[in-house]
This record gives C-alpha cells, structure tokens and sequence, in this order.
C-alpha cells in the first residue's frame, strides 16, 4: 500500500511564522492562509476593541492582512510576526479612529458656520452663500455615485464600510468612487478659486 505524500499546505502547517512569511515572500500563496487562520483572531480582537465596530473591525483585519501579503514591510530578525501584527493593527485602528474624530469635527465646524450665518451681516452672508453655490456646482460635476457616496459619507456620517452595506456594493469600490470624488471636487473647486 502507497504511503501518502503530504500536500505543500501540509507541510508549510508545520513550519514557524517567520518560515511561513518567507515562503509567502517568495510566491507561495498557500503560507498566507496558514498565516491568517493563525493571527486572524489577534487581529480582530485588536481593532474591534479599538474601533467599537465589528464592520470596521472586519475591514481593517482585511486590510492588515493584505498590508502583510504585498509589502515587505515586516523584519522577520526584529521581533515575532504576530507581535509586528498587533502593533500594525493597534497603529491602523487608531489612525482611523483619528480620521473619524476629525470627520466629525469638520462636520460640525460646518454645522456651527452654518448656524453663525444666520447671524452674520449680509455682505458676510453673500460671500458665504457664493461659496456654498461654488461647492454645489463642483459636486454638480461629479457622476451620480460619486455625489452619493460623499454625501452619505459626509453628511450622513456613515464610515465607508456602512456605505457599501447600505448600496450593497464592494467596499474597495466604495473606497475608489469616494476618493476619485473627493479629487475632482478637489480640483474643480481650484478652478473656481484660480
């Protein structure tokens, strides 16, 4: 009776983090799941405490895994693979956690202005309601989806993940409509002050 060889997958099971990052680094794409089916748990953990939001959390684990597949970015004689993930995480959810509090409180800068307008001299409430046209003209220009996507983001309040739950969409296209808005709105809005 033939004994059975093991598969590569069987084989790289056995092998240490640092073993399985360098095969991954070398192109063997089965080391990435044994990687995840072992760290994913960690990764999770962290960013859901930190981020409150098990959508968000999900996300980042996504994205700190896929950091981990495309770059090169961990050193394998600095420390252990799951420490380099708990402080690359813990460092993601903070950073979006940062990005969320200042969404909000440009938001609500925008909020007060909007409020201080109502007692303002009217010179000062020209000025402001021209710029308010220049900004409805910019988002004016941009495709449908895009003045969706900002405006459920920006004015809803909703983070990205929220967003491609409610329209049912991917979330990376969620990501590139925002950000290829959010440029021409950028750019458009130049125009006008140029």
């Amino acid at each position: 009776m033939p004994s059975e060889q093991p598969t590569n997958s069987n084989r790289l099971s056995g092998q240490t983090d640092i073993e399985l990052y360098l095969a991954l680094k070398s192109g063997r794409d089965d080391a990435f799941g044994i990687i995840y089916d072992r760290h994913a748990g960690l990764v999770y953990g962290i960013a859901l405490k930190i981020l409150g939001n098990s959508q968000e959390a999900e996300d980042l684990t996504q994205d700190v895994f896929l950091s981990i597949a495309r770059s090169s970015s961990y050193e394998p004689t600095r420390g252990s693979l799951r420490t380099f993930l708990a402080i690359l995480t813990r460092s993601r959810a903070i950073d979006r956690v940062r990005s969320r509090n200042n969404t909000r409180k440009v938001l609500g800068q925008w909020q007060d202005n909007q409020q201080q307008t109502a007692t303002e001299a009217p010179f000062e409430q020209v000025s402001r309601s021209e710029q308010s046209q220049e900004v409805r003209d910019a988002l004016a220009q941009l495709s449908d989806p895009q003045q969706q996507i900002l405006q459920m983001a920006y004015y809803d309040g909703l983070s990205q993940s929220e967003i491609a739950k409610q329209l049912q969409i991917p979330l990376g296209t969620v990501k590139a409509r925002a950000r290829r808005g959010l440029l021409k709105l950028r750019q458009t809005l130049r125009d006008y002050v140029g």
